[in-house]
């Protein structure tokens, strides 16, 4: 079946652009098309006026729909929090799972492997092997420092589930790093105390992002500028930033804008209201935090992030999509995502002037 989606504003990556019409075949994009070239035997979608967007992709979000998968690895919490991501208009994400034990890190991989789902892209290791100094809302008794065989032992039992891990570069030298990277495996850097050029050699031996930029990590001083400034001025290297206006201040995340460009990305670090286990986050008004008030996780969704950024931080709507599709794409290695364009596979997020989700086309099939 050959699908026309008509009657919409395109962001496709490179440019914006109307009057046109998004060829999808099977699970690709065959072609942005002029009405006139639609074949006889397409099926017509009429997309209301609303813009769509490459499919955004979220790099780290924890949890949705009344769970947090870490406290329950279940397939109906899987199932829960996909259902929740896909209506927020996110076409794909990394399930992030903080410091935990090994038996915890085993039964989530079995979940995963026995549930799969097109928008399920692995998980985002998040720990254990982190700076307890700014361990933020992790639970201490599982942070760790790092094992050459365990990292092996555990990343072998992912059997490819694991698709980036976020670790203190001060804590874990080359051999670590490379021993990561080995599995084709994104490394970032943060819940890190390093120092300017502890950061900087950390990323000379493989480390290619920051995650949550500013938050729990060292924080930029005129004296040491820390990780924050290393991964600002580094070329290469990208960054997550979460544009809440809570974890970050909106000036903030344009002046690392501003410096970074396209190396920097939007996630949402979302969690959810979990109050039993190793975990324990509680639901306010527009965040979520420990018990003691500690800033948790988000209560943000990736149309949200974007939105903030063009109203709130003056990032134009083409390169905030950019943010959460194109660039995120390009950091994990996804060729064939981010733009919609001949080829590509067919993830798309159609949304209103509202930034609210109206469709998901995920692998060319209809969710919403």
């Amino acid at each position: 079946m050959v699908y026309a989606l008509i009657n919409a504003t395109v962001f496709t990556g490179k440019e914006k652009t109307t009057g046109k019409v998004i060829l999808i075949e099977n699970n690709k994009i065959i072609e942005l098309a002029d009405p006139g070239s639609v074949p006889s035997n397409a099926k017509t979608v009429d997309c209301n006026g609303y813009f769509i967007s490459p499919g955004l992709i979220d790099l780290q979000i924890a949890g949705g729909g009344g769970f947090l998968f870490s406290e329950n690895p279940t397939e109906k919490a899987l199932e829960a929090i996909t259902e929740s991501i896909l209506k927020d208009g996110t076409t794909g994400f990394l399930i992030a799972v903080p410091s935990n034990s090994f038996d915890a890190y085993l039964n989530l991989f079995k979940v995963l492997k026995q549930n799969p789902h097109p928008a399920i892209l692995g998980v985002h290791l998040e720990g254990p092997y982190i700076n307890i100094v700014r361990g933020g809302a992790h639970n201490r008794k599982y942070i760790k420092k790092p094992d050459k065989n365990e990292i092996k032992e555990l990343l072998d039992a992912a059997d490819g589930a694991v698709k980036m891990i976020t670790l203190a570069p001060e804590l874990c030298g080359p051999d670590i790093i490379n021993t990561i990277t080995d599995y084709g495996i994104v490394v970032a850097a943060g819940h890190s105390n390093a120092t300017f050029d502890e950061a900087r050699a950390g990323f000379e031996w493989g480390i290619k992002a920051t995650t949550h930029l500013f938050n729990a990590m060292s924080q930029f001083h005129h004296r040491e500028p820390g990780l924050p400034g290393a991964t600002l001025i580094t070329e290469g290297i990208y960054a997550s930033i979460i544009a809440d206006g809570i974890h970050v201040d909106y000036n903030t995340i344009s002046i690392a804008k501003k410096i970074m460009k396209n190396r920097l990305y939007l996630v949402s670090d979302a969690v959810e209201e979990n109050l039993e286990g190793a975990y324990l986050h509680t639901r306010q008004k527009d965040r979520f935090t420990l018990p003691d008030g500690t800033l948790s996780g988000s209560n943000l969704t990736m149309l949200e992030a974007v939105q903030n950024c063009v109203q709130s931080v003056g990032v134009e709507v083409e390169e905030a999509l950019r943010m959460a599709s194109t660039y995120p794409a390009q950091l994990i290695g996804l060729d064939n995502s981010g733009y919609i364009s001949e080829g590509y596979i067919a993830n798309l997020t159609v949304f209103d002037e509202f930034y609210k989700a109206r469709q998901v086309i995920i692998e060319g099939e209809f969710y919403l």
